[in-house]
């Protein structure tokens, strides 16, 4: 899939586009299309996406991946100051971590209806009890992210 990226109206779009970039390297390798990168002061620090499959654990979602490659990249545990472009809202797993990594800011694409902790089912995100809140900003690119997932199911179903 093939993305136009000189019609990007500000930052949002244009990172999330490097996030839709990773999820096509990872629809090619047969994972389920999700890409993230993390941006700290207007600088991609990490970029990654779903290696479910190829390394046969639960855990390696695209956000995970992001978070532990911006932390060694920073030498730091926290990410303050970092926010982190995704192609489909975080679930749970994800959105704990995030919590915990001191993310400022997320910015997902595409809801995830069934599992997304950002405001779908839940938000961890945004949880008042808990130590650390993140803003959010979803739906960037969300029919660009939300196509490619479809394409991506459509095509394993055949």
């Amino acid at each position: 899939m093939v993305f136009d990226r000189s019609v990007c109206s500000n930052d949002d779009e244009r990172f999330m586009f490097e996030a839709l970039s990773e999820a096509g390297s990872a629809a090619a390798a047969g994972e389920v299309p999700v890409g993230a990168v993390v941006v700290r002061e207007g600088e991609i620090i990490a970029r990654t996406h779903n290696l479910v499959e190829t390394m046969k654990s639960s855990s390696a979602h695209a956000e995970m991946l992001a978070l532990d490659a911006a932390e060694r990249y920073l030498g730091a545990k926290w990410l303050t100051g970092c926010t982190l472009y995704v192609t489909l809202e975080p679930c749970s797993m994800c959105a704990g971590a995030m919590v915990l990594a001191r993310i400022q800011r997320l910015v997902f694409g595409a809801s995830d209806p069934k599992a997304g902790a950002c405001g779908s089912v839940s938000n961890i995100a945004c949880d008042s009890r808990l130590n650390h809140r993140i803003e959010i900003t979803s739906g960037v690119l969300e029919e660009e992210c939300s196509r490619m997932l479809k394409d991506f199911f459509r095509a394993k179903r055949r």
